[in-house]
C-alpha cells in the first residue's frame, strides 16, 4: 500500500497536467476559431498612418524623438511592436493581423492563469478560470481590439497590465522578486496607452482584503508611476490630438456614456450570467461588476458618442468573462443533466459570438477597408499621377496607403486639385458596392 501511494499521486498529477495542457490547447483553438477569419482582411484606414508613425518613432533611431513627443510616448509599445514587424517582413498585412491574433491568444491564456491564481485557495471556483478564459477567447464585444491592427495598444496594455496584477497577487506570498516584476510590467502597461492609469485601482481590487493594509506601502511606487503618466497627459493637453480634435473632454456626458456602455457590455450573456448568480444567491458577481465599472472610467469622457467603442472595452471584458465564468461553473455543478444542458448553453454561446464575428463584423471591416483597397488597386494599374476626386477618408490615409503599401511618393502619385504641370493619367472616385 505504501509503495503504491507515490504512484497514485504521480498518476493524479499526470492527469492534472494533461487536463491543463488540453485546456490551454482548447483555448488557443477557440481564439483561432473566433478570429482566424479576420486574417483575410486587408489593413484599415488608420493602419497606414500608424505604420508610418511606427517607422519614425518605433525604431532605435527615433527613440529620442519618441521621448519628446508628449502623449505618443504613452503608446510606445504599440509603435515598437509595429516597427519590429515592419522591419522583419515589410508590408505584409497578414503578418500584422497574425500579431494581433497572437496577442489575443496570449491575453486569453493570461486570463486563464490569472484566474487560477485568484481561485487557488477556493477549489470550488477553479473550474471558473477555464470558463472565463474560454468566453474571453470568443467574445465578440471587444472584436475591434483584435481585428483592427491599430488597436494593438489595447491588447498590449491588457497584456502588461493584467500580467502586472498577476505578479502582484503572487508576490503577496512569494516575495519581492514578483513585486519588482509587477512594477516593471505596470510601467510597460503605462507605456502602452494613457488609459492604463486605471490599473492602479484594479491593483487594490485584486489584493485580498485581509492583506490590503500590509500591501499599501508597496503600492506607493505604482502610484508614483501613475502620477507621472497623468502628468504627461496634462502637460500635453494643449496640443494632444485627443484633446485638440474634440474627441475627449472632461465636460462630456460621462453620466450617460458610462451606464450605457456598462449595460451594453453585459448584453446578452453577462445579463444572463448575472441573473443566474442572483437567482442562486451567489455574491461572487460583485468583483466582476466592479472590474467592468472601473475599467470603463477612462473611456467614459468621449464627446463623439455615448457608447464606448468596442476596442476600448477589451479590458472591461475581463470582468464580463469572470462573471460568465462564475455562472458557467455554478451551472455545470447545479444542472440535473449537466452534459446535455451545459452543452446547449455552450453551443449557443459559440454560435452567437463566432457567427456574429464571421458574418456581420467580417463584412463591416471589409467595407471599412474598401475605399483604400480600391484606391491602391487603381494606383497599381496606373503608370502616372492619379487625381482623387472623391475619397471618404482624410488625405493622409490615401497618402500613407500609397507610401506604405506601394512604396511610392504620394506627392508624385496623388493629386487632390487641378494638375497644372502634369495631367493625371486616371481619376479616382470611390464606388461603394
Amino acid at each position: 500500500d505504501r509503495a503504491g501511494r507515490p504512484g497514485s499521486a504521480s498518476r493524479r498529477e499526470m492527469t492534472f497536467l494533461q487536463t491543463r495542457r488540453a485546456q490551454i490547447v482548447l483555448l488557443i483553438l477557440l481564439c483561432v476559431l473566433a478570429y482566424g477569419r479576420s486574417l483575410t482582411l486587408p489593413l484599415l484606414e488608420d493602419d497606414y498612418p500608424n505604420i508610418t508613425g511606427a517607422r519614425t518613432w518605433g525604431t532605435p533611431a527615433g527613440f529620442h524623438t519618441l521621448l519628446h513627443t508628449g502623449l505618443i510616448v504613452l503608446r510606445a509599445t504599440g509603435y515598437w511592436l509595429t516597427a519590429a514587424v515592419w522591419s522583419l517582413v515589410g508590408f505584409q498585412p497578414i503578418v500584422f493581423r497574425l500579431t494581433s491574433l497572437a496577442l489575443h491568444v496570449l491575453n486569453t491564456l493570461l486570463v486563464f492563469g490569472f484566474c487560477r491564481s485568484l481561485f487557488s485557495h477556493a477549489s470550488n471556483l477553479r473550474p471558473a478560470a477555464f470558463w472565463a478564459a474560454a468566453f474571453f477567447a470568443i467574445q465578440e464585444g471587444h472584436q475591434e481590439a483584435v481585428m483592427w491592427v491599430s488597436a494593438n495598444n489595447e491588447l498590449l496594455m491588457f497584456l502588461f497590465g493584467v500580467a502586472s496584477l498577476w505578479c502582484w497577487v503572487v508576490a503577496i506570498e512569494r516575495g519581492w522578486r514578483y513585486r519588482m516584476a509587477s512594477m516593471l510590467l505596470f510601467a510597460l502597461a503605462l507605456l502602452s496607452k494613457e488609459s492604463a492609469v486605471i490599473f492602479l485601482p484594479l491593483l487594490l481590487l485584486v489584493t485580498p482584503s485581509i492583506k490590503r493594509r500590509r500591501s499599501l506601502a508597496w503600492i506607493t511606487p505604482f502610484a508614483l508611476l501613475t502620477l507621472a503618466a497623468v502628468a504627461i497627459v496634462i502637460s500635453t493637453r494643449v496640443y494632444s490630438f485627443r484633446f485638440t480634435d474634440g474627441s475627449f473632454s472632461l465636460h462630456s456626458p460621462f453620466y450617460l456614456t458610462w451606464p450605457r456602455s456598462f449595460a451594453r457590455i453585459l448584453w446578452v450573456w453577462g445579463w444572463l450570467a448575472l441573473a443566474w448568480m442572483i437567482l442562486r444567491k451567489k455574491m461572487l458577481y460583485w468583483p466582476a461588476l466592479i472590474w467592468i465599472g472601473v475599467a470603463l472610467i477612462p473611456y467614459s469622457f468621449l464627446t463623439y458618442s455615448t457608447a464606448i467603442p468596442s476596442r476600448q472595452t477589451y479590458l472591461a471584458s475581463f470582468g464580463l468573462a469572470l462573471l460568465v465564468g462564475y455562472a458557467l461553473a455554478d451551472f455545470a455543478q447545479f444542472a440535473n443533466y449537466p452534459k446535455t444542458s451545459l452543452a446547449l448553453v455552450l453551443s449557443a454561446m459559440l454560435i452567437h459570438n463566432i457567427g456574429y464575428l464571421w458574418i456581420k463584423k467580417q463584412a463591416q471591416f471589409a467595407e471599412r477597408a474598401a475605399p483604400t483597397e480600391q484606391l491602391l488597386s487603381l494606383v497599381r494599374r496606373t503608370k502616372g499621377p492619379v487625381k482623387i476626386q472623391c475619397f471618404p477618408q482624410p488625405p493622409i490615409v490615401a497618402d500613407e496607403a500609397v507610401r506604405v503599401a506601394l512604396g511610392r511618393n504620394p506627392e508624385e502619385t496623388l493629386s487632390y486639385g487641378d494638375l497644372s504641370k502634369q495631367k493625371p493619367v486616371a481619376v479616382f472616385c470611390y464606388q461603394k458596392r
